[in-house]
């Protein structure tokens, strides 16, 4: 990147997928096709944009067709692609525990981590900046929802540094929540152990009382798409942001009507 620092990135993408079955019977969520590619090469796509030369995948399901993936993957991206295989599952911050040593042996400066069933714009470059003009371990991405009582809802102060988290809450406290976007320093990988751990309940809450969390929040669409409902209603808002910004993808012609993709190599 233009700063000099580097950055590299772990995918927590071992989960079993059981929330967007059928379409995870026969493959790995993170290899279900989304806007005609899968969930993980928009992520690889993204991290790829802001210069992340390597990126570990903290696999568990169905390995053999993630180990094909990857090797296509390294070849189309020219990016280098380091498997964790969890032999149990370690929930969201035991993956990263156990992947510690190959993350502290990069000369990378940060550690971006993504969820695997998350889409939005990825604006990784400015979440970057934030990150490292406030100097802290650890940087959240956040959103808004219409409805917090389904979530943890983040609250923050005026310089977006978090103070709590309160957990599907009865009484309106905010709207923001974890969008499953983060960003770390080096020095957060001492809060993780390769043991079944939740970074949400456990390492979080703990980073906040010592002042090192902070929040970026997101502008334009995000959507979780690790459930059927939300995977139409991501591709709907995929699509929608499309047209918005003008990118190029959507196809036109006189026999298309609405926001369509298509592309030619299917």
């Amino acid at each position: 990147m233009k700063s000099g620092k580097s950055s590299k990135a772990l995918l927590l993408v071992g989960g079993f997928g059981t929330r967007l079955r059928p379409l995870t019977f026969s493959k790995p969520k993170p290899l279900v096709e989304f806007i005609n590619k899968p969930i993980l090469s928009h992520q690889i796509e993204a991290l790829k944009s802001v210069g992340v030369d390597e990126i570990v995948l903290a696999i568990n399901y169905q390995p053999k067709m993630m180990m094909e993936y990857i090797q296509e993957a390294e070849s189309k991206y020219k990016i280098k692609i380091t498997v964790s295989k969890e032999n149990e599952p370690l929930g969201t911050a035991g993956p990263i525990g156990l992947a510690k040593d190959i993350l502290l042996t990069s000369e990378a400066d940060e550690i971006l981590v993504f969820n695997s069933d998350v889409t939005c714009r990825f604006p990784l470059r400015e979440m970057l900046e934030f990150h490292r003009s406030h100097q802290k371990e650890g940087t959240i991405a956040t959103t808004r929802v219409k409805d917090p009582s389904k979530f943890g809802v983040i609250l923050s102060d005026e310089n977006n540094k978090i103070l709590d988290f309160v957990e599907k809450p009865s009484v309106f406290v905010g709207d923001n929540i974890n969008a499953g976007l983060y960003i770390f320093n080096k020095k957060f990988l001492d809060r993780v152990e390769a043991k079944p751990m939740s970074i949400e309940r456990e390492v979080f809450p703990q980073m906040a009382r010592d002042g090192e969390l902070y929040t970026f929040s997101l502008e334009g669409f995000w959507a979780d798409i690790g459930q059927p409902l939300e995977y139409i209603n991501g591709t709907r808002l995929y699509l929608n942001d499309a047209l918005i910004r003008n990118s190029g993808e959507l196809t036109k012609g006189k026999n298309i009507l609405g926001n369509v993709c298509i592309v030619s190599n299917i």
